[in-house]
C-alpha cells in the first residue's frame, strides 16, 4: 500500500510519496554491505532495472544536499514533465540538517521507501554535494536486487552506484534533476533509460577559431581497445570509498572517472590512491571525462597542467585510456550505464555499449 501526503514544508505544495508501511520501521534497516555480484567484473551477472515508459512515475530523492526552496523543486518538477513522467518528491528534499536534506536515518528510510514503492518506477537524485556515502550502511541492497529500478544522478551519487554495481544491480550515471538537461543530456537520458539503446558516444569535435579547426577535445594518453564493464563515476567520492566493504570488483573493467574544482596535485593524489589501493591493478581500459575548473590558480608556470597529471598516471597503466568524454559536471553530459558491458576505442575517443542498460 502506498502511502501519500502533502509536502507544506516552506510553503511547497507538492505530492510525495514512498512506500514506507512496507518497511515496518528504521529498525529494518540493513548494516552489511552489498553481497559482492561475482569476481572479475567482465564475468559478473548484473541485473537490469525495467525501462521508464511515458506516463511513469520518477521518484525524485535527495540522498545527500537539500533543495534551498521551493521554486528550485518546482523547476525539477517541470522538467521531469517535460520528459513525459510524473515526479513524486521524497518528503526529505526540503529538509535541512546542516548542507544534509535531512539526517541519515531520514534521507536512507526515504530512499529506501521510493524502491519499496509500487508506482513509482525510477528514481533520480535531485542534486549531488555530500553524504550519500553516509547512506550506505543503512541500505539493503539486497531487497533493492530483488525488485530493481533505475536510479540516475552523478557526483556524489557515485557512492550509491558503486554500491549498486557491487550489489549486481545497473544504474545511470547521468544528470541530477536540478541539472540543466541540454538536448543532448536529454537525448542521451531517454534512449538509454527508456529505449534499451546501445549508442556510441563520442568526445566532441572541436570547432574553434584557431587554423586547424580542431582543439584539445580528446586526449589520447595510450591507444588500443578494450572491453569490459564500465564501472566509476567522480574521481573524489570513489577515491575516497577505497578500503570500504562498498566497491565493486574493478578486475576487467573499464573505469570511468569525472571531476570538478579540484587542483591538479589533489587529482594526482586520488589516482596514487586508487592505484596503491589496487583498484588500478586488472582495469581493462580507462576514460576520464571531463575535469571542470581543474586548475590551481596558485600553481605557476612550473605547475603540472592537469593532462600532464593524467598522461603521466593513465598512460603507464598499460591499458587503453583517453580523456574527454561528455562525463561529468558538464552541460550536455551524457548518462552512462555503470555495469554494462562496452567497449572504448582510445584512438577514437568512443564509448560503445555492447548491452542494454534496462529490461
Amino acid at each position: 500500500m502506498t502511502i501519500r501526503r502533502i509536502l507544506t514544508r516552506r510553503g511547497a505544495l507538492l505530492e510525495v510519496g514512498g512506500g514506507l508501511c512496507a518497511l515496518s520501521g528504521l529498525g529494518a534497516l540493513a548494516r552489511a554491505a552489498p553481497a559482492p555480484a561475482g569476481g572479475n567484473a567482465a564475468d559478473r551477472h548484473m541485473v537490469r532495472p525495467p525501462r521508464l515508459r511515458n506516463g511513469d512515475v520518477l521518484g525524485l530523492v535527495a540522498p545527500a544536499g537539500f533543495v534551498a526552496d521551493r521554486f528550485g523543486i518546482e523547476e525539477i518538477a517541470q522538467t521531469v514533465r517535460a520528459m513525459g513522467l510524473v515526479p513524486r518528491f521524497a518528503p526529505n528534499v526540503l529538509s535541512r540538517e546542516g548542507y544534509l536534506a535531512g539526517s541519515d536515518a531520514e534521507r536512507a528510510r526515504e530512499l529506501m521507501a521510493m524502491f519499496a514503492d509500487g508506482e513509482v518506477r525510477g528514481l533520480m537524485a535531485v542534486r549531488g554535494g555530500w553524504g550519500s556515502a553516509r547512506l550506505l550502511p543503512h541500505l539493503d541492497f539486497a531487497a533493492i536486487a530483488r525488485r530493481p529500478k533505475i536510479f540516475a544522478g552523478f557526483s556524489d551519487n557515485t557512492a550509491l552506484h558503486l554500491a549498486l554495481a557491487r550489489a549486481g544491480v545497473v544504474s545511470i550515471h547521468g544528470p541530477n534533476a536540478a541539472g540543466s538537461w541540454q538536448p543532448a543530456s536529454w537525448d542521451s537520458f531517454r534512449q538509454v533509460a527508456m529505449e534499451g539503446a546501445m549508442p556510441l558516444y563520442s568526445a566532441p569535435a572541436y570547432a574553434g577559431a584557431n587554423l586547424g579547426g580542431r582543439g584539445p577535445a580528446r586526449r589520447t594518453f595510450r591507444g588500443g581497445t578494450a572491453r569490459g564493464r564500465l564501472l566509476g563515476g567522480n574521481l573524489a567520492v570513489l577515491s575516497a570509498l577505497a578500503g570500504t566493504p562498498y566497491l565493486p570488483d574493478f578486475r576487467g573493467a573499464i573505469l570511468f572517472l569525472e571531476e570538478t574544482n579540484e587542483a591538479e596535485y589533489r587529482i594526482d593524489r586520488m589516482l596514487t590512491q586508487l592505484a596503491l589501493s589496487g583498484i588500478l591493478d586488472g582495469i581493462a581500459g580507462i576514460v576520464f571525462g571531463q575535469c571542470t575548473h581543474c586548475e590551481n590558480p596558485d600553481g605557476g608556470f612550473s605547475n603540472f597542467t592537469v593532462y600532464e597529471v593524467l598522461d603521466r598516471r593513465l598512460g603507464g597503466l598499460g591499458v587503453p585510456a583517453f580523456q574527454g568524454a561528455m562525463i561529468g559536471h558538464v552541460a550536455g553530459q551524457v548518462s552512462i550505464p555503470v555495469g554494462v558491458m562496452a567497449e572504448i576505442d582510445a584512438d577514437a575517443g568512443t564509448i560503445r555499449l555492447l548491452e542494454p542498460a534496462v529490461a
